[in-house]
């Protein structure tokens, strides 16, 4: 069974930057794609980006693209979203999430493992 383990969370003023990490364990890594949410307090859970971990390929939401950045590392089985230019209404809990359906994405339900969150606060 896969297991995720995020941080990089923080407290961070508007305008800065973070870089979020989730460790990855478990067998058959290259099977899942892997997700970044984030869910604000009283919110639906946002997705964010994800990447196919086998081939790369990414997928941003419009609203952080050029913003945001998700990335892999094979030999340190991590995934990394890097966020610039944050904004105070980023501040939420993010997650990250894996699946083995290719068709998960920005489908939240879709993705049966996650990661316990990690909190990002954006001072204005």
């Amino acid at each position: 069974q896969v297991q995720l383990a995020e941080s990089g969370g923080g407290l961070v003023q508007a305008g800065g930057s973070l870089r979020l990490s989730c460790a990855a364990s478990g067998p058959y890594l290259s099977t899942y794609v892997m997700g970044w949410f984030r869910q604000a307090p009283g919110k639906e859970r946002q997705f964010l980006a994800a990447i196919r971990w086998s081939i790369g390929s990414t997928y941003h939401t419009d609203s952080v693209k050029g913003r945001f950045t998700i990335s892999r590392d094979f030999v340190k089985s991590t995934v990394f979203l890097q966020m610039s230019t944050l904004k105070p209404e980023g501040t939420a809990i993010y997650y990250c999430a894996a699946s083995r359906s290719m068709e998960a994405l920005s489908r939240p339900s879709l993705y049966n493992i996650w990661g316990q969150g990690t909190q990002v606060t954006v001072s204005s």
